[in-house]
């Protein structure tokens, strides 16, 4: 069900939650409980502390999600800059009173939440960028001159969560950033032209990587050089993974886990434990449920009528992809470790946040698709 742009300003509450895609809303459940129990897997057993916290988070995040959910498409272009000029501001508020932790200033700390504005801002980054876009005609997206505000909403946010530091959110803000601006319009000629800019100023920028990003790269490289020292997780990862066989060992059954030989499992690494625990099988049948919302997300964003809303949409899915992607090919060693929670999954306040907005967003999309947005409602630039 979705409204034009007549209808849908005499919608009721209720009306917008009936228009709600709940079959995405049932497949978000359905992935966040597996979460709850591979955490609950992972405290041998026990609801604490990970398993409760997680679940108290995604209820709250339900709520979120829907509220988000009902808001007219037109609200959210309409404060798109403004949301992404607080997220650039709880940035800057790191840089001046974050909160340290594992060797990263990256967190604000709030008393009931450690919120990590990182993971908001590849949301407002999306929507700023669609709203931007929206407002330029094909025409427009091929003029360089149109390119420098996308590309300096993308590489503002870059440099300030470089400085936490934090390399993979950075890229993460960037490979987004750049999808939305191919999605937009713009040429493949130029994307070309700006890689191999970044080619050529690679050896300038491994000059200004930290120790242990350096150590990461020759790590994925050769994990074997030190394998009981920055080798040693992959090398865990890469048994646990090959351990569980085909069926898995069973829930609650995992030996390099439940033993302590595998790092960070609640987080970075609980897609090696669930596969330990219920192997080859299992992980595909966890891919196939994120496949399904993929697949969900890409038809509703291209269902969309406006083009604030097949950017937002596809910009939101896209960045969902590439935290599964870039998860699961690291757990196996197939990209260096960055740190990339598990979508629903890794236990993580701000994720989850993030993660339901972005999914709100996605709901607000297929409950107004249909609605007509002008063009020069977006225009501000």
């Amino acid at each position: 069900m979705s409204f034009s742009r007549q209808d849908d300003i005499r919608l009721s509450l209720g009306q917008r939650l009936l228009a709600v895609n709940w079959g995405l809303f049932l497949l978000i459940v359905a992935v966040a409980s597996v979460g709850f129990a591979m955490l609950y897997s992972a405290a041998g057993g026990s609801y604490e502390p990970w398993a409760i916290r997680q679940m108290i988070r995604f209820a709250g995040g339900v709520v979120l999600m829907l509220t988000v959910a009902v808001v007219d498409l037109r609200v959210w272009m309409r404060y798109a800059y403004v949301l992404y000029g607080l997220s650039l501001l709880l940035l800057v508020g790191v840089e001046v009173a974050g909160t340290v932790g594992m060797g990263a200033q990256r967190w604000i700390n709030l008393g009931i939440i450690q919120l990590q504005p990182s993971e908001l801002t590849k949301i407002t980054l999306i929507l700023a960028l669609a709203r931007y876009f929206h407002g330029l005609s094909y025409a427009d997206v091929g003029r360089i001159p149109r390119l420098i505000p996308p590309l300096l909403m993308i590489g503002v946010p870059m440099a300030l969560v470089l400085r936490q530091p934090d390399l993979g959110t950075a890229l993460l803000l960037a490979i987004g950033g750049v999808t939305i601006c191919f999605l937009a319009g713009v040429r493949v000629w130029k994307f070309a032209l700006a890689g191999g800019s970044i080619l050529a100023a690679l050896p300038v920028a491994w000059s200004y990587l930290e120790d242990y990003q350096k150590q990461r790269i020759y790590t994925f490289l050769d994990p074997e050089r030190d394998p009981l020292g920055a080798g040693y997780h992959i090398t865990q990862s890469k048994i646990a993974l090959g351990s569980g066989g085909i069926f898995g060992k069973g829930f609650l059954q995992g030996t390099q886990s439940h033993l302590n030989f595998l790092p960070e499992m609640q987080t970075d690494f609980i897609f090696t434990m669930y596969a330990e625990e219920f192997g080859l099988f299992g992980g595909l049948a966890l891919l196939g449920l994120y496949f399904l919302i993929l697949a969900y997300g890409y038809f509703i964003a291209l269902r969309c009528r406006s083009q604030f809303g097949r950017l937002l949409g596809l910009g939101i899915v896209t960045t969902f992809f590439l935290f599964v992607f870039i998860n699961v090919a690291m757990v196996m060693g197939l990209v260096p470790v960055v740190g990339v929670p598990l979508p629903l999954i890794s236990y993580g306040g701000t994720s989850m946040l993030t993660l339901m907005i972005g999914f709100g967003l996605l709901m607000s999309v297929s409950i107004f698709r249909d609605v007509q947005i002008p063009v020069t409602a977006a225009r501000l630039f």
